[in-house]
């Protein structure tokens, strides 16, 4: 009887000092949860919890008064044999002493390990619950957008079949611009070859007509004393007569146009008519002309 009050006073003594221990030594309040309360727990905390007077067993005393109530109750326990000092209370006393040992120089960095876990966990589950609601909102503005998928799907097909039409008309005007570029091509290199064969003709005139006057006038001494005396008549600025060397170029042209009517020979414009119309084939198939030329330069289209 006596070990049982012994070990009811022992479990009041410590319930009585875990009253100022903290949140995480007493098992009941390790659990938590990141979402919202429920109701249930609302509830709960809302009602009000007895207050009570504290102190030694609840009577608001001093917890000190234990002292000399124990050590006056333990003298005539120990004096009268009522309870034996044996092993099991010295176990118990080391047992004591080990649990206020801990409570006291452990129980801070205990409790400090035990928060950091729960703040860790808490930290961990809010990250997660944050990525899931940056998930769904990201969906969600996807979803919003792609309500209107079916309209511009429409408006693109409409796009389409515009610009294909578009393409069709020009499609039938292009081969027109074509031609014609092509014929402007063609007519702009012919006026080209034939201003080059003129002035090559020209160059040749002159080159002969030169050569033929100057030995002429080498060779006759009345034309070459002619010359001199109508150099010498518009050196003095008197009245002279008509300028025999212009009259020698003059006569030589003369000449050389009544020698090709004459004589009727257009090989050479044949050869050069030839000449043209192998150029203009050559450029025409190289550059994919609608058209090409027979031998009499007629054109004859290709496609």
């Amino acid at each position: 009887m006596i070990r049982a009050a012994t070990s009811n006073a022992l479990r009041r003594a410590v319930r009585s000092s875990t009253r100022g221990a903290p949140s995480c030594a007493v098992p009941g309040n390790m659990s938590f949860h990141a979402s919202a309360k429920r109701e249930e727990e609302a509830t709960a905390d809302a009602v009000a919890p007895v207050e009570s007077k504290g102190g030694l067993f609840g009577t608001g005393l001093s917890e000190w008064f234990a002292l000399p109530i124990g050590i006056t109750a333990a003298v005539p326990l120990v004096k009268f044999d009522w309870y034996v000092i044996n092993e099991e209370t010295q176990l118990l006393a080391v047992f004591l002493a080990f649990c206020v040992t801990v409570y006291t120089q452990g129980g801070d960095a205990i409790y400090k390990a035990l928060d950091q876990k729960a703040v860790d966990l808490l930290k961990e589950h809010t990250e997660a619950e944050d990525k899931v609601i940056e998930a769904l909102e990201q969906k969600l503005v996807f979803l919003k957008a792609n309500q209107n998928m079916v309209n511009d799907f429409e408006a693109i097909n409409e796009i389409r079949a515009e610009t294909y039409e578009k393409l069709n008309a020009a499609g039938a005007i292009k081969p027109q611009h074509d031609f014609k570029a092509q014929v402007q091509r063609m007519l702009n290199m012919i006026a080209q070859e034939e201003a080059s064969h003129t002035d090559k003709v020209k160059t040749a005139l002159m080159a002969e007509a030169t050569a033929t006057v100057t030995e002429k006038f080498s060779t006759d001494k009345a034309l070459k004393k002619a010359a001199l005396d109508s150099a010498i008549a518009k050196i003095k600025g008197g009245k002279a007569g008509a300028d025999p060397i212009q009259a020698a170029f003059v006569q030589f042209f003369k000449d050389k146009a009544a020698a090709v009517k004459a004589s009727g020979d257009d090989s050479e414009e044949v050869a050069q008519r030839e000449a043209m119309i192998a150029k203009m084939n050559s450029v025409a198939k190289n550059e994919g002309f609608f058209f090409q030329f027979d031998s009499k330069g007629n054109p004859s289209m290709s496609v």
